[in-house]
């Protein structure tokens, strides 16, 4: 790391290996803010600090309803947004990413807190190793790899995800409660206390649902609506149109609820207040003690989160890029987001991610550098220190209905029920990760959906590579280098045609190819491989075999065709040691003269 030089006010912050680290030679990154400061002027902030002060006003009850829905306090999705989003837009790889806890990670994040095996210890840990993995990941410039991850994978966690989400809010919007007892022997109605399972909260739900409350109901009801058509109504007035229709749902069930509570008495309808007690404050740093059995217990975990926050991420800069015509650095994009997540969890924040929807806020109203993520994320400062203590009287119902809102658009059903119409491998990859997230968890419906996609995608893969057999004729436009005139197979030879890759699985085709035409085996075999783009070390193993059992059956193999690439891989593997030289031709006219010697037959 080289030292730190001032550049208009802000750090540098340059990544350059040492010239002997092969893999790196001369690799460095630069933060996108770097090169937006060059020529940065008035008109460029102006537009900045509008963007800033309305993304963080519109990241405000997303933050506070993230904390709360996985499991954490309120003011932790705040500090979350505020530390994670300061860090990626400082040394992000993109324009314009605006980072945050995001709705991705509700479904982990809480399995992990309410897991009395690990608890809020255990999240800072894994968090911080999902840190490490990204950083890894980004100065390994494995950013492209991301993007390999099949598309119905990313789609079923995600309207997995989406589901879950809205399910765990459910207590909330029906105000239901459960009843306990008081340490003076009182029973008392508390708020509902639900499963970590999917199918459990339904049935807790069903258990419960006499304790349901019209008032906390419509409430969560009323909020929902306003969130919905507030934007429409107001689409007119540019002022009021800047401001998001969670902000609208949130304040105006804020005090709908003090009203009820305060002037008709009404009671039943939970605030935050009535659940956590808010610290308007930013906490000490405080470094987790972090062990190898807690590292070995939660690397899937954070390895999970660190692939969620990758795609999250990596996506969004995408979207971000086709709006503003920018390209994003991948790589850099990845060590932002992986220091974030290793210094915000000393602070109690939770994972952080890019965010699309704060995103494309974030350039709808005008910004165009990493400064308005900054401006976001000092506005947010200010809401925690002056502000937080009014956030008490924020109804449980109205956070449920933001929520709802964001499971909604996190479903993406239309491109669920688009896919459907794709081969059924990928209907199959994308149901098999919707449901394994939904009735599971998202860290096995990730690793058996990568698993299954491999596998489908194999197995698609040796469907392609075509084993044929050619009995009489050679057409002569099949080969660049046969003469005008096709191409006679002698009797007692046998050609194979490849076409595809040669892996495993494909070597047993020839035994069926020769059961089909026959029980005479033959004593020459020409296999063409001038369509065959490469081989495998399992296909190297398979064709070794089928040489040396040919061999030991006295029939006489030789190849034909075989590309530079094929050739080079056969070569290094020492299978030419198997061969006669003479029996490895360039092209199949020379192969059948090599035939016709090995059969004795006279040139003509």
């Amino acid at each position: 790391m080289e030292k730190p030089h001032i550049c208009s006010g802000f750090y540098t912050f340059v990544i350059k290996l040492p010239n002997d680290f092969n893999y790196m030679k001369g690799f460095t990154m630069r933060p996108r803010l770097l090169e937006c400061l060059k020529g940065y002027d008035r008109s460029t902030f102006m537009k900045d600090l509008m963007a800033g002060v309305i993304v963080g006003i519109v990241a405000l009850p997303l933050a506070i309803a993230f904390g709360i829905a996985s499991g954490v306090t309120p003011e932790k999705g705040i500090i979350t947004a505020i530390i994670a989003g300061f860090l990626i837009s400082l040394l992000g790889g993109t324009k314009v990413q605006i980072g945050g806890p995001t709705g991705a990670f509700i479904v982990i994040i809480y399995g992990i807190v309410t897991n009395p095996e690990y608890g809020l210890q255990g999240l800072l840990i894994a968090t911080i190793l999902a840190g490490v993995i990204l950083v890894a990941l980004g100065m390994f410039r494995l950013g492209a790899v991301i993007k390999f991850i099949p598309y119905p994978i990313i789609v079923g966690f995600t309207a997995g995800i989406a589901v879950t989400i809205f399910t765990t809010q459910m207590g909330d919007i029906l105000g239901l409660t459960q009843q306990a007892v008081s340490q003076s022997g009182d029973t008392i109605s508390i708020p509902l206390k639900t499963p970590g399972d999917f199918v459990g909260k339904w049935i807790c739900y069903a258990q419960n649902i006499h304790t349901f409350n019209p008032w906390n109901f419509g409430v969560a009801i009323g909020s929902l609506l306003l969130i919905i058509f507030t934007p429409m109504l107001t689409r007119s007035i540019k002022v009021l149109n800047k401001i998001p229709g969670s902000l609208y749902g949130i304040v105006l069930g804020t005090v709908a609820v003090y009203f009820l509570k305060n002037y008709l008495g009404i009671e039943g309808i939970d605030t935050i207040g009535d659940r956590f007690h808010i610290q308007a404050q930013l906490p000490d740093m405080v470094v987790p003690t972090i062990t190898i059995g807690m590292i070995q217990k939660l690397m899937p975990v954070a390895f999970t989160i660190a692939i969620l926050g990758a795609i999250e991420s990596l996506l969004s800069a995408a979207v971000a890029d086709g709006v503003i015509s920018d390209k994003h650095d991948s790589n850099m994009e990845l060590v932002a987001q992986g220091v974030a997540n290793i210094v915000t969890p000393l602070f109690g924040g939770i994972p952080a991610t890019g965010a699309i929807a704060r995103t494309m806020t974030n350039i709808n109203n005008g910004g165009r550098t990493p400064v308005a993520g900054l401006i976001h994320a000092a506005v947010l400062l200010l809401i925690l220190l002056i502000l937080m203590p009014y956030a008490e009287y924020i109804p449980m119902a109205s956070l449920a209905a933001v929520l709802v809102i964001v499971s909604y658009n996190m479903s993406g059903w239309r491109t669920f029920k688009g896919l459907l119409r794709n081969p059924k491998s990928d209907v199959i990859v994308l149901f098999l990760t919707f449901f394994l997230t939904v009735i599971f968890d998202l860290t096995i419906a990730i690793e058996v959906g990568l698993i299954t996609a491999c596998a489908l995608f194999m197995k698609r893969i040796m469907e392609t590579t075509e084993i044929s057999v050619i009995k009489d004729e050679i057409s002569p436009d099949t080969d660049l280098h046969t003469p005008e005139e096709p191409l006679t197979i002698p009797e007692g030879c046998a050609v194979y045609e490849i076409n595809g890759p040669f892996f495993f699985g494909i070597a047993n085709k020839f035994d069926e190819l020769q059961a089909n035409i026959g029980h005479k085996k033959p004593r020459v075999r020409i296999i063409r491989m001038r369509r065959v783009p490469f081989i495998d070390s399992t296909g190297i193993h398979n064709l070794t075999t089928l040489i040396e059992m040919n061999h030991a059956d006295g029939i006489h193999v030789i190849l034909s065709g075989v590309s530079h690439k094929v050739h080079e891989q056969l070569r290094k593997a020492k299978f030419y040691e198997l061969m006669e030289p003479d029996h490895i031709c360039p092209h199949i006219d020379i192969a059948l003269e090599k035939a016709r010697e090995v059969l004795a037959i006279p040139v003509k």
